[in-house]
């Protein structure tokens, strides 16, 4: 998943102005400061990104990328679980433990500038980059987490991407025979996102599981003046879980 601090800032606002709490953008600008225009992350490494969530829907908050249920004893089991949870299959989630308290309760949006994927042919591997038509940031569906580590009290917030069955576009790019299936993040449109937030039930939020439409996004092969293709940990659907 690619972010960059200038979409999350733009993002940030547009939702502040959307619901009248302009007020609030010089707080975000000042909050948003520590972030870097990162060309690509790696969701291995976990890092905070920004989200919002359904306890607070009109203000950004940062989360580590990899969730972390609440009921994880202790670093080592959260450490364990961490890697494996940076998806999350949307059709399982209320079943699945590590996310199932989540996806009932603890629902965010994700706001990304795109994301990468990789395609194999002939035997290699070519990173796509994907992002929206109208050069806007993407509002992924995510599932968040608040875990305190008992070794240092640290209360930490965590998040993982909620994904769905691909369209046609992504079929194309994410071919990986490794993996049963093609997947692709669960993509929002505006008038869906607080819908996400706010259902009541698991009937409320099947229909906001399914691919994005083709025409709303576009892929182009990664060009890097280093010759240097992103890293694999760079792709939010390495998991087939």
């Amino acid at each position: 998943m690619c972010y960059t601090a200038k979409y999350l800032i733009e993002k940030a606002l547009k939702r502040a102005k959307h619901y009248g709490v302009s007020e609030d953008i010089v707080r975000y600008t000042e909050e948003l400061k520590r972030f870097k225009d990162h060309e690509r992350v790696s969701g291995f490494t976990h890092p905070e990104i920004i989200i919002y969530t359904n306890q607070a829907p009109y203000h950004p908050i940062l989360s580590h990328w990899g969730l972390i249920p609440h009921w994880a004893k202790n670093e080592f089991q959260a450490k364990n679980i961490w890697n494996k949870t940076l998806n999350a299959r949307g059709e399982t989630i209320f079943e699945k433990p590590a996310f199932k308290n989540s996806a009932k309760e603890k629902r965010c949006l994700i706001p990304v500038a795109g994301f990468y994927e990789f395609h194999h042919t002939n035997k290699k591997t070519i990173p796509y980059y994907i992002k929206s038509n109208d050069e806007q940031p993407l509002m992924l569906a995510g599932l968040w987490s608040e875990w305190t580590n008992i070794d240092t009290g640290e209360l930490m917030n965590t998040c993982s991407i909620v994904t769905t069955s691909a369209n046609q576009l992504m079929k194309k790019i994410h071919n990986n025979p490794k993996l049963n299936e093609s997947r692709m993040p669960v993509i929002l449109d505006q008038s869906e996102e607080d819908e996400w937030l706010n259902a009541r039930s698991k009937d409320n939020l099947q229909h906001l599981i399914k691919p994005y439409p083709d025409k709303l996004i576009s892929a182009k092969p990664y060009v890097d003046n280093s010759k240097k293709a992103p890293e694999t940990g760079a792709l939010p659907f390495l998991f087939d879980d």
